[in-house]
């Protein structure tokens, strides 16, 4: 909490404030500097509205403050306040603009002196949690049809007979053995954890309780109870006070339940559901033995309509074998055929073939004739192209040019010199003629133009 609430910016204030506009920095400065705090009082002119919304003062000898509940958090109490108690409660300072009233908004609500024990069960819980005592890992499945069940609680609870009736509604075969125990006072806890101990025989236990305040509950925040129930010789289901009410025995049970009847019909399948799965399963099992026995008595069926005499399958194996026999025959004889063919077909291939010189001989000198004259020919050929090819390269000879009086001019790099117009009078240049050459210098240049 700061130490003072920050200066209001008078810069950005009007000459003249209106009160709404005041009570809205008032309550921003209040809610802003004070957190959520634990304020202790007496409860007087307390008020529930219609909507659920409680609204009392909180007092002590010298001051008093006015607070509010909202309905969302109200319904949460597992007790009912009272004028008069000594309570304390956990608050956000506020202010009501419309009424220009100092307010408390209230979030949760204890009786005084049991802070304390708030703080104890904050701190066991804490330790226990490290320890890995609550976690999940360790938790035992419950059992799916239990057949016996211990109860552990104190016969004169009230909630023992909502137990009772619960299970014999819903699972009347059940055995019920109750291990009776103080769930209040002074050594209440250690009787707690020595019942669960004694515990013996049963699928499951039950630790059951009604509601109350967190005094009431005490016993069932000791780590001796919250030890047993994790080494009890069954899984445990804590039903223990109303669905807002949590206990050290809570968080150690393998299952919570939010009440002691809950807790119960969570402990005890209900008979009528058993009794219809087992009609669903019963008529489920029907019609699958009646597709069996059908599937069978088919099948029965085709293997009668192939089931035959042995003299009838002998005589159709005889006949059959008489098929075959004729069939090789058939077979053989048109093999006999087919060698006799092809060997026929071959001495005349063979006979055909036999060397006659003199035939060979005069077909011989005619292919050798026109070998020559193809030879001839193509030599014909190949001459006239040569002869044209030369033609035409003596042609583009640059010496048969020269040898018709022409000369070829090159500057002092070799480059023919193609243009006069590109040359300078003293320039060197190299005349090549059909026979030999000559060095000049050029004396004057004379412009294409002038030169025409």
């Amino acid at each position: 909490m700061n130490a003072s609430p920050p200066p209001v910016d008078k810069t950005v204030l009007p000459a003249v404030l209106p009160i709404s506009h005041l009570n809205r920095l008032v309550r921003a400065c209040l809610e802003v500097n004070f957190p959520l705090t634990w304020v202790a009082g007496e409860i007087s002119n307390l008020t529930r509205a219609a909507s659920g919304h409680v609204y009392f003062s909180l007092k002590d000898a010298d001051a008093q403050a006015r607070c509010v509940m909202w309905r969302s958090r109200a319904q949460l109490l597992g007790w009912r306040p009272e004028n008069g108690q000594k309570v304390e409660v956990r608050a956000l300072v506020s202010f009501y603009e419309p009424r220009g009233e100092f307010q408390l908004t209230v979030e949760a609500i204890r009786r005084a002196g049991q802070g304390e024990l708030y703080e104890q069960f904050l701190r066991l819980k804490a330790q226990l949690e490290a320890e890995g005592l609550f976690a999940a890992a360790g938790k035992r499945p419950l059992p799916a049809l239990p057949r016996r069940i211990a109860i552990v609680t104190s016969p004169q609870a009230a909630a023992l007979k909502d137990v009772l009736s619960t299970l014999s509604r819903r699972a009347p075969w059940l055995a019920i053995d109750l291990y009776p125990t103080p769930v209040q006072g002074e050594d209440a806890g250690q009787r707690i954890a020595a019942a669960l101990a004694a515990v013996a025989g049963a699928d499951l236990i039950l630790l059951c309780r009604g509601g109350g305040s967190l005094e009431d509950l005490r016993a069932f925040n000791e780590e001796s109870v919250a030890r047993a129930i994790r080494t009890a010789s069954a899984p445990v289901i804590a039903g223990i006070g109303h669905e807002t009410d949590f206990t050290i025995a809570d968080f150690a049970a393998d299952l919570r339940a939010p009440t002691p009847t809950a807790a119960a019909e969570l402990a005890a399948p209900e008979q009528a559901a058993l009794l219809r799965g087992l009609a669903h399963g019963q008529r489920q099992l029907q019609r699958h033995a009646e597709r069996a026995l059908g599937d069978r008595q088919q099948r029965l069926d085709g293997l009668a309509a192939r089931l035959r005499h042995p003299a009838e399958r002998l005589a159709q194996r005889r006949d059959h074998l008489h098929a075959l026999a004729q069939r090789l025959r058939q077979a053989l004889r048109r093999a006999s055929d087919n060698q006799r063919l092809r060997a026929e077909a071959a001495f005349h291939r063979l006979h055909a073939a036999r060397l006659r010189p003199a035939e060979r001989g005069a077909a011989l000198d005619a292919l050798r004739q026109r070998l020559q004259r193809q030879q001839q020919w193509h030599f014909a050929q190949w001459r006239t192209t040569l002869d044209a090819l030369a033609g035409s390269l003596r042609q583009l000879d640059p010496h048969a040019v020269l040898a018709r009086g022409y000369a070829l001019a090159t500057d002092a790099n070799g480059r023919a010199v193609r243009d006069a117009g590109k040359l300078t009078a003293g320039a060197a240049l190299r005349l090549d003629f059909a026979r030999g050459a000559a060095r000049v210098t050029v004396d004057q240049v004379v412009a294409a133009d002038k030169a025409d």
